[in-house]
Protein backbone atom coordinates (compact mmCIF):
# COMPACT_ATOMS: atom_id res chain seq x y z
CA UNK A 1 0.00 0.00 0.00
CA UNK A 2 1.30 3.62 -1.10
CA UNK A 3 1.37 6.59 0.21
CA UNK A 4 -0.17 8.26 -2.39
CA UNK A 5 -3.55 6.63 -1.78
CA UNK A 6 -4.74 9.82 -0.41
CA UNK A 7 -4.22 11.51 -3.90
CA UNK A 8 -6.69 11.21 -7.37
CA UNK A 9 -5.37 8.25 -9.62
CA UNK A 10 -7.15 7.72 -12.73
CA UNK A 11 -7.88 3.65 -13.92
CA UNK A 12 -8.51 3.58 -17.75
CA UNK A 13 -9.62 -0.08 -18.41
CA UNK A 14 -8.12 -1.41 -21.67
CA UNK A 15 -10.70 -3.89 -22.82
CA UNK A 16 -10.02 -3.11 -26.48
CA UNK A 17 -6.26 -3.97 -25.62
CA UNK A 18 -7.00 -7.27 -24.16
CA UNK A 19 -9.87 -8.04 -27.01
CA UNK A 20 -7.76 -7.18 -30.45
CA UNK A 21 -5.37 -10.10 -30.42
CA UNK A 22 -7.61 -12.64 -30.34
CA UNK A 23 -7.82 -14.80 -32.44
CA UNK A 24 -11.22 -15.81 -32.58
CA UNK A 25 -13.82 -13.00 -33.05
CA UNK A 26 -15.49 -12.25 -29.92
CA UNK A 27 -19.29 -11.84 -31.57
CA UNK A 28 -20.22 -8.52 -30.69
CA UNK A 29 -23.50 -9.05 -28.44
CA UNK A 30 -20.68 -9.93 -25.77
CA UNK A 31 -18.49 -7.21 -26.64
CA UNK A 32 -20.74 -5.16 -25.35
CA UNK A 33 -22.62 -7.24 -22.51
CA UNK A 34 -18.41 -6.76 -21.28
CA UNK A 35 -18.47 -3.21 -21.92
CA UNK A 36 -21.74 -2.23 -20.21
CA UNK A 37 -20.36 -3.64 -17.25
CA UNK A 38 -16.98 -2.06 -17.04
CA UNK A 39 -19.36 1.10 -17.22
CA UNK A 40 -21.06 0.51 -14.39
CA UNK A 41 -17.79 0.38 -12.25
CA UNK A 42 -16.66 3.73 -12.43
CA UNK A 43 -13.44 4.25 -14.02
CA UNK A 44 -12.28 7.55 -15.34
CA UNK A 45 -12.07 6.22 -19.18
CA UNK A 46 -12.98 3.06 -21.08
CA UNK A 47 -10.10 1.99 -24.33
CA UNK A 48 -13.54 0.08 -25.42
CA UNK A 49 -12.80 0.18 -29.57
CA UNK A 50 -10.68 1.52 -32.29
CA UNK A 51 -11.47 2.47 -35.90
CA UNK A 52 -8.52 1.27 -37.86
CA UNK A 53 -8.35 -1.17 -41.07
CA UNK A 54 -10.27 -4.25 -40.03
CA UNK A 55 -7.47 -5.77 -42.22
CA UNK A 56 -4.63 -4.71 -39.57
CA UNK A 57 -7.06 -5.78 -36.52
CA UNK A 58 -10.26 -7.36 -37.62
CA UNK A 59 -11.68 -8.02 -34.27
CA UNK A 60 -12.25 -4.56 -33.86
CA UNK A 61 -14.30 -4.24 -37.18
CA UNK A 62 -17.48 -4.06 -35.60
CA UNK A 63 -16.52 -1.17 -33.12
CA UNK A 64 -19.50 1.36 -34.16
CA UNK A 65 -21.92 -1.56 -33.58
CA UNK A 66 -20.62 -2.07 -30.17
CA UNK A 67 -21.14 1.67 -29.23
CA UNK A 68 -24.76 1.44 -30.73
CA UNK A 69 -25.68 -1.19 -28.23
CA UNK A 70 -23.84 1.07 -25.35
CA UNK A 71 -26.45 2.55 -22.83
CA UNK A 72 -24.21 5.42 -21.71
CA UNK A 73 -27.17 6.92 -19.80
CA UNK A 74 -25.94 5.89 -16.25
CA UNK A 75 -22.42 6.50 -16.00
CA UNK A 76 -20.13 9.15 -16.04
CA UNK A 77 -16.82 6.81 -17.46
CA UNK A 78 -15.58 8.65 -20.49
CA UNK A 79 -15.17 6.29 -23.95
CA UNK A 80 -11.58 6.32 -25.95
CA UNK A 81 -10.81 5.02 -29.33
CA UNK A 82 -7.53 4.68 -30.89
CA UNK A 83 -7.63 5.65 -34.69
CA UNK A 84 -4.36 5.64 -36.42
CA UNK A 85 -5.13 7.73 -39.62
CA UNK A 86 -7.32 10.99 -40.39
CA UNK A 87 -9.48 8.22 -41.80
CA UNK A 88 -9.95 6.68 -38.42
CA UNK A 89 -10.55 9.52 -36.82
CA UNK A 90 -13.50 11.02 -39.17
CA UNK A 91 -14.87 7.93 -38.60
CA UNK A 92 -14.42 7.77 -35.25
CA UNK A 93 -15.62 11.42 -34.69
CA UNK A 94 -19.00 10.45 -36.14
CA UNK A 95 -20.23 9.70 -32.82
CA UNK A 96 -20.74 12.41 -30.30
CA UNK A 97 -20.79 9.29 -27.57
CA UNK A 98 -16.96 9.06 -27.85
CA UNK A 99 -15.16 11.46 -25.49
CA UNK A 100 -10.88 11.10 -26.48
CA UNK A 101 -9.18 9.49 -29.86
CA UNK A 102 -6.20 7.62 -28.90
CA UNK A 103 -3.12 7.83 -31.27
CA UNK A 104 0.06 5.68 -31.10
CA UNK A 105 3.28 7.35 -31.89
CA UNK A 106 6.11 5.82 -31.62
CA UNK A 107 9.24 7.41 -29.87
CA UNK A 108 11.09 4.58 -32.54
CA UNK A 109 10.48 5.45 -36.04
CA UNK A 110 11.45 1.89 -37.22
CA UNK A 111 8.28 1.11 -35.10
CA UNK A 112 6.73 3.44 -36.34
CA UNK A 113 6.91 2.40 -39.91
CA UNK A 114 6.07 -0.89 -38.94
CA UNK A 115 2.75 0.12 -36.81
CA UNK A 116 1.17 2.74 -38.91
CA UNK A 117 3.49 3.04 -42.28
CA UNK A 118 4.73 6.49 -41.58
CA UNK A 119 7.97 7.93 -40.49
CA UNK A 120 8.06 9.79 -37.31
CA UNK A 121 7.94 12.91 -39.58
CA UNK A 122 4.52 12.13 -41.02
CA UNK A 123 3.06 10.56 -37.84
CA UNK A 124 3.18 14.22 -36.77
CA UNK A 125 1.64 15.86 -39.58
CA UNK A 126 -0.97 12.62 -38.97
CA UNK A 127 -1.10 13.93 -35.04
CA UNK A 128 -1.34 17.89 -36.49
CA UNK A 129 -4.40 17.00 -38.61
CA UNK A 130 -5.97 14.36 -35.92
CA UNK A 131 -6.06 17.44 -33.54
CA UNK A 132 -7.66 19.68 -35.87
CA UNK A 133 -10.41 17.62 -36.09
CA UNK A 134 -10.69 16.54 -32.77
CA UNK A 135 -10.81 20.07 -31.22
CA UNK A 136 -13.41 20.80 -33.76
CA UNK A 137 -15.40 18.24 -32.06
CA UNK A 138 -15.16 19.53 -28.66
CA UNK A 139 -13.15 16.33 -28.11
CA UNK A 140 -9.17 15.61 -26.86
CA UNK A 141 -6.45 13.49 -28.00
CA UNK A 142 -4.59 11.02 -26.09
CA UNK A 143 -0.67 10.45 -27.22
CA UNK A 144 0.58 6.90 -26.66
CA UNK A 145 4.13 7.36 -26.51
CA UNK A 146 4.66 3.36 -28.11
CA UNK A 147 8.25 2.30 -27.29
CA UNK A 148 8.39 4.87 -24.44
CA UNK A 149 10.57 2.59 -22.71
CA UNK A 150 12.90 1.45 -25.15
CA UNK A 151 13.23 -0.79 -28.20
CA UNK A 152 14.72 -3.68 -29.50
CA UNK A 153 15.89 -2.06 -33.51
CA UNK A 154 18.24 0.18 -32.12
CA UNK A 155 17.08 3.83 -32.45
CA UNK A 156 17.89 6.12 -30.03
CA UNK A 157 16.21 5.96 -26.30
CA UNK A 158 16.82 8.37 -23.63
CA UNK A 159 14.77 10.77 -21.51
CA UNK A 160 16.01 13.71 -24.03
CA UNK A 161 14.54 12.01 -26.58
CA UNK A 162 10.89 11.20 -25.10
CA UNK A 163 10.99 14.72 -23.99
CA UNK A 164 12.02 15.91 -27.47
CA UNK A 165 8.46 14.51 -28.45
CA UNK A 166 6.71 15.42 -25.55
CA UNK A 167 7.24 18.87 -26.09
CA UNK A 168 6.40 18.91 -29.77
CA UNK A 169 3.50 17.07 -29.50
CA UNK A 170 2.48 19.35 -26.84
CA UNK A 171 3.01 22.35 -29.06
CA UNK A 172 0.27 21.10 -31.15
CA UNK A 173 -1.97 20.99 -28.25
CA UNK A 174 -1.56 17.57 -26.93
CA UNK A 175 -2.44 17.68 -22.83
CA UNK A 176 -2.55 13.77 -22.04
CA UNK A 177 0.09 11.09 -22.67
CA UNK A 178 0.30 7.67 -21.94
CA UNK A 179 3.91 6.40 -21.49
CA UNK A 180 3.69 3.18 -23.32
CA UNK A 181 5.71 -0.30 -22.64
CA UNK A 182 5.37 -1.81 -26.22
CA UNK A 183 7.87 -5.18 -25.77
CA UNK A 184 7.58 -5.39 -21.80
CA UNK A 185 11.06 -4.30 -21.33
CA UNK A 186 9.84 -1.13 -18.46
CA UNK A 187 11.76 -1.84 -14.92
CA UNK A 188 11.69 0.14 -11.97
CA UNK A 189 14.30 2.06 -13.11
CA UNK A 190 13.08 3.12 -16.05
CA UNK A 191 9.88 3.94 -15.17
CA UNK A 192 11.28 6.27 -12.13
CA UNK A 193 13.65 7.47 -14.30
CA UNK A 194 11.38 8.99 -16.95
CA UNK A 195 8.47 9.60 -14.50
CA UNK A 196 10.58 11.54 -12.37
CA UNK A 197 12.03 13.76 -14.97
CA UNK A 198 8.81 14.26 -17.41
CA UNK A 199 6.43 14.94 -14.58
CA UNK A 200 7.91 17.78 -13.01
CA UNK A 201 9.03 19.37 -16.04
CA UNK A 202 5.45 19.48 -17.61
CA UNK A 203 3.07 20.00 -15.03
CA UNK A 204 0.38 21.39 -16.96
CA UNK A 205 0.13 18.11 -18.58
CA UNK A 206 -1.12 14.68 -17.82
CA UNK A 207 1.59 12.03 -18.11
CA UNK A 208 0.03 8.21 -17.53
CA UNK A 209 1.46 4.99 -17.39
CA UNK A 210 0.30 2.09 -19.51
CA UNK A 211 2.71 -0.54 -18.42
CA UNK A 212 3.20 -4.91 -19.14
CA UNK A 213 4.16 -6.83 -16.63
CA UNK A 214 5.21 -10.28 -15.42
CA UNK A 215 3.45 -11.88 -12.76
CA UNK A 216 6.23 -11.40 -10.24
CA UNK A 217 7.13 -7.78 -11.21
CA UNK A 218 3.70 -5.88 -11.13
CA UNK A 219 4.46 -4.12 -7.74
CA UNK A 220 7.12 -2.70 -8.10
CA UNK A 221 6.60 -0.86 -11.30
CA UNK A 222 3.10 0.61 -9.77
CA UNK A 223 5.36 1.72 -6.85
CA UNK A 224 8.12 3.38 -9.18
CA UNK A 225 5.30 5.44 -11.25
CA UNK A 226 3.43 6.15 -8.23
CA UNK A 227 7.10 7.41 -6.45
CA UNK A 228 7.40 9.12 -8.96
CA UNK A 229 4.28 11.28 -8.87
CA UNK A 230 2.14 9.05 -11.79
CA UNK A 231 -1.31 9.19 -11.03
CA UNK A 232 -2.85 8.23 -14.44
CA UNK A 233 -2.53 4.11 -15.17
CA UNK A 234 -3.91 1.62 -18.22
CA UNK A 235 -4.55 -1.72 -17.28
CA UNK A 236 -6.69 -4.62 -18.26
CA UNK A 237 -8.61 -7.25 -15.75
CA UNK A 238 -6.86 -10.17 -15.08
CA UNK A 239 -3.78 -8.45 -17.22
CA UNK A 240 -5.30 -10.48 -20.60
CA UNK A 241 -4.17 -8.93 -24.11
CA UNK A 242 -1.18 -6.66 -24.08
CA UNK A 243 2.42 -8.13 -25.25
CA UNK A 244 3.18 -9.51 -28.17
CA UNK A 245 6.45 -8.30 -29.05
CA UNK A 246 7.93 -9.35 -25.27
CA UNK A 247 10.12 -11.96 -25.09
CA UNK A 248 8.95 -13.51 -22.27
CA UNK A 249 5.47 -15.24 -22.79
CA UNK A 250 4.52 -14.21 -19.26
CA UNK A 251 4.59 -10.73 -20.00
CA UNK A 252 1.19 -9.03 -20.30
CA UNK A 253 -1.03 -6.30 -19.35
CA UNK A 254 -1.30 -4.69 -15.73
CA UNK A 255 -3.74 -6.32 -14.52
CA UNK A 256 -6.25 -3.34 -13.07
CA UNK A 257 -6.68 -5.82 -10.19
CA UNK A 258 -3.53 -5.08 -9.21
CA UNK A 259 -4.20 -1.13 -9.42
CA UNK A 260 -6.78 -2.00 -6.87
CA UNK A 261 -4.33 -3.78 -4.81
CA UNK A 262 -2.16 -1.24 -4.60
CA UNK A 263 -3.86 1.95 -4.06
CA UNK A 264 -7.50 1.09 -2.71
CA UNK A 265 -10.45 1.32 -4.60
CA UNK A 266 -11.40 4.79 -2.70
CA UNK A 267 -8.45 6.94 -4.63
CA UNK A 268 -10.16 5.73 -8.05
CA UNK A 269 -13.63 5.99 -7.68
CA UNK A 270 -14.21 3.20 -8.68
CA UNK A 271 -16.56 0.48 -6.67
CA UNK A 272 -15.46 -2.65 -5.45
CA UNK A 273 -19.15 -4.87 -5.74
CA UNK A 274 -19.38 -3.35 -9.67
CA UNK A 275 -15.85 -4.42 -10.64
CA UNK A 276 -15.65 -7.93 -9.06
CA UNK A 277 -19.20 -8.19 -11.12
CA UNK A 278 -17.13 -7.33 -14.21
CA UNK A 279 -14.27 -9.14 -13.51
CA UNK A 280 -16.76 -12.27 -13.81
CA UNK A 281 -18.16 -11.08 -16.83
CA UNK A 282 -14.55 -10.88 -18.37
CA UNK A 283 -15.21 -15.42 -17.91
CA UNK A 284 -17.85 -15.08 -20.80
CA UNK A 285 -15.21 -12.77 -23.43
CA UNK A 286 -11.60 -14.30 -22.49
CA UNK A 287 -12.93 -18.24 -22.52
Amino acid sequence: MSATTTNTIKVIECPRDAMQGRHDFIPTKVKAAYLQSLLACGFDTLDFGSFVSPKAIPQMRDTAEVLGQLDLSRTNTKLLAIVANRRGAEAALVHPEIDYLGYPFSVSETFQLRNTNATLAESLERVKQIQELTLARGKEMVLYLSMGFGNPYGDPWNVEVVEQWVSQLADVGIRIFQLSDTIGVSAPASISYLFSNLIPRYPELEIGAHLHTTPSTWEEKIAAAATAGCRRYDGAIRGFGGCPMAKDELTGNMPTENLFTYFGFAPTGVDRESFLAAMEQSTTVFR
